[in-house]
């Protein structure tokens, strides 16, 4: 019998030497892609101390990259075991001290997590659709009001998502998609409609790719209150290398 996709196996697909390597690179390499600098620039909070968490930080890319901006109040983490420890060695290697703290845990319970349950923050991350690597909508739900328990009043949550909807290509795959999920024939290890499983040289990869509809209906049911959103090429033109390392996405921000 297969098995269905699990927030175990996700955690273990993280953990593989061709994720890690392959997020390393583009924490020493990428930095902020121009899409990420134009919706922070707009968004997060000016004051260089206020403090900003980021949820699946990965390698360590966009909490390096905003300390080297000069932010100097980042709190950090991840639940990937073998991605914090390759964050920890760059924060280490560039010298960040106190700056940044970094710690491992789940993002459905981070709000309770001794690291950081008695704080508030003044902005929220979770990039590079970090969120929709977590199986069951159920789930995704909990790390959104976890989450939302530690934004300050007012603070901004900002994340990814890919859109199911965005181009003709998209929405003649997903109708397809759509006709085997009826008929019973989708891929058995896939949990929800949305849901996406695959291999490549770079490990094994697991995304949901939800429309709009199902993110604004996300963030109402947790608490957040929607702002904005845009497609990342509405945004900024982004160069060959970030365009290599990333397919089209969603930008969304919303308001605790």
């Amino acid at each position: 019998m297969v098995k269905k996709i699990s927030f175990k196996q996700v955690r273990e697909d993280f953990n593989d030497l061709r994720a890690v390597v392959h997020y390393t690179r583009a924490a020493h390499k990428l930095g902020l892609w121009a899409s990420e600098l134009a919706v922070f620039e707009k968004y997060l909070p000016p004051a260089p101390d206020a403090p900003i968490l980021e949820a699946g930080c990965g390698a360590g890319r966009v909490s390096m990259a905003l300390y080297e901006s000069g932010r100097r109040n980042l709190t950090a983490f991840d639940f990937a075991e073998e991605l914090c420890a390759m964050a920890q060695s760059l924060f280490l290697e560039r010298e960040t001290g106190d700056a940044i703290t970094l710690f491992h845990a789940d993002a459905r319970k981070v709000a309770t997590h001794p690291q950081v349950a008695d704080q508030k923050f003044a902005a929220v991350l979770f990039m590079f659709n970090g969120l929709m690597q977590i199986p069951r909508r159920r789930n995704r739900r909990a790390a959104m009001r976890s989450l939302r328990a530690l934004a300050a009043p007012g603070a901004p949550f900002i994340f990814t998502t890919h859109d199911r909807d965005h181009s003709p290509h998209e929405r003649k795959a997903w109708w397809y998609e759509a006709k085997q999920w009826a008929a019973g024939k989708q891929d058995p290890c896939l949990v929800e409609y949305g849901d996406r499983y695959f291999e490549d040289d770079l490990g094994r990869t697991f995304m949901h790719l939800p429309d709009r509809e199902e993110i604004l209906a996300d963030l109402k049911a947790t608490g957040w209150t929607h702002t904005w959103d845009a497609m990342r090429r509405e945004i900024a033109k982004e160069s060959r290398a970030v365009r290599d390392f990333s397919d089209e996405n969603r930008f969304w921000v919303a308001h605790a």
